[in-house]
């Protein structure tokens, strides 16, 4: 049969990634997650979440999904505009737009799905979109859904970005999109240069903001509200799937008339179910809590020092940046995989990250540190690094 062919292809292929230590294997999580999760029987500190307020299975934000559960049943059957559209749906997308201070928002099932249906509904071939060569890969598929212009510029590169605009300045509309925080690097986008240049070039500017809403900036706003450029954004993208609640959904935050011209034309909203309501309330309850978190945001940002002196101390090379995400740079593949290997055996969840998902020669692995982890779980991460590093021959 034809597919024999393409089994046989795959096998080689397959084969061909464990040997270069590039084949990603998933591992099994025993418990709800939270900072010390069970893997195989055994306890294990969880260093790989997103979940860096430690709302994930917060009993408040479980409390509200069960009584979304209750209230509004457990899903719609359809999509929005036909007859997918709760109160509980309009109430979380006014809380998101009051919550960035823009005028609406729009509900998706992912962020993926944001960015995915973010760029071919408002840009033409008469438009250029500009984007940050590290930007996540849902934002690299959204923009090559479009018609537009696409220039690529050099990471946080002004200079490279002014002349990309440069390039750009015969188009009708400009847009500037950018993540906000680079999940594998844990650095911040220049937001105020790229406003600066957005403003001389009258062009407009975008964030996706999943790594930052929640535990970023005073209130919790993000990495524009950090860098105090949070009124000049015109488009964020984020996620409840992270820092608010860690499940499902994600929205785009914008001007009114943006957020209906999405409703009418974004292909992921208008072809895919709802968000279920009782992800809806619980993402309404995670909003609340960020409202009320500067104790957990104080605790996250004394628990990412400790754990980056702690290893930097051992030797390490850890990529700077003012995140909770901390890259352990490795460099090779398998170094990485073995050294995550060992590291769980140790009792610390972590994952090496290499090819496609970061460049090839820069393997390594990230550390996400959560407002719930203790003094004593960082401790004995610091510990296992240090132990694993010199078996591996990492640091001396």
């Amino acid at each position: 049969m034809p597919s024999d062919n393409l089994n046989a292809h795959l096998r080689d292929q397959l084969a061909g990634l464990k040997a270069k230590g590039l084949y990603k294997a998933e591992r099994r999580i025993e418990t709800p997650q939270r900072a010390g999760i069970a893997v195989g029987g055994r306890e294990v500190v969880n260093f790989c979440a997103n979940n860096y307020l430690g709302l994930a299975n917060h009993p408040e934000v479980v409390d509200a999904a069960l009584d979304g559960l209750k209230a509004w049943g457990y899903g719609l059957s359809s999509v929005r505009f036909i007859c997918g559209t709760q109160d509980v749906h309009k109430r979380l997308e006014r809380q998101i737009a009051g919550f960035f201070g823009k005028a609406d928002s729009i509900l998706y099932i992912s962020c993926f799905d944001a960015n995915g249906g973010l760029f071919e509904p408002l840009l033409t071939e008469q438009d250029a979109v500009l984007s940050d060569e590290l930007n996540h890969a849902s934002i690299i598929d959204g923009v090559r859904l479009c018609k537009a212009k696409r220039l690529r510029y050099k990471h946080n590169d002004m200079a490279d970005l002014r002349a990309k605009l440069e390039e750009a300045k015969d188009s009708r509309f400009k847009l500037i999109f950018t993540d906000s925080v680079f999940s594998m690097d844990g650095d911040l986008a220049r937001l105020p240069d790229i406003c600066q240049l957005a403003d001389e070039s009258g062009a407009a500017v975008g964030i996706d903001d999943c790594h930052a809403t929640g535990h970023l900036g005073a209130t919790g706003r993000g990495a524009a509200e950090e860098l105090g450029v949070l009124d000049r954004i015109d488009l964020i993208t984020g996620t409840l799937g992270k820092t608010l609640g860690g499940a499902s959904g994600g929205f785009t935050a914008a001007s009114a008339e943006v957020v209906d011209w999405l409703r009418n034309r974004s292909r992921p909203y208008l072809f895919s179910n709802s968000v279920p309501p009782a992800l809806v309330v619980a993402g309404m309850k995670a909003l609340e809590l960020v409202d009320r978190a500067a104790g957990l945001r104080e605790t996250l940002r004394a628990n990412t020092k400790r754990l980056r002196a702690g290893l930097e101390g051992a030797g390490f090379t850890v990529k700077p940046g003012p995140t909770p995400i901390l890259p352990v740079m490795l460099g090779d593949a398998a170094v990485a995989a073995r050294m995550a290997d060992e590291l769980l055996k140790r009792g610390v969840y972590v994952i090496g990250f290499s090819y496609p998902v970061v460049p090839q020669g820069q393997a390594r692995i990230r550390i996400q540190v959560s407002a719930a982890h203790t003094a004593d779980q960082i401790d004995h991460a610091i510990t296992a690094f240090a132990e694993v590093g010199k078996a591996v021959g990492v640091i001396g």
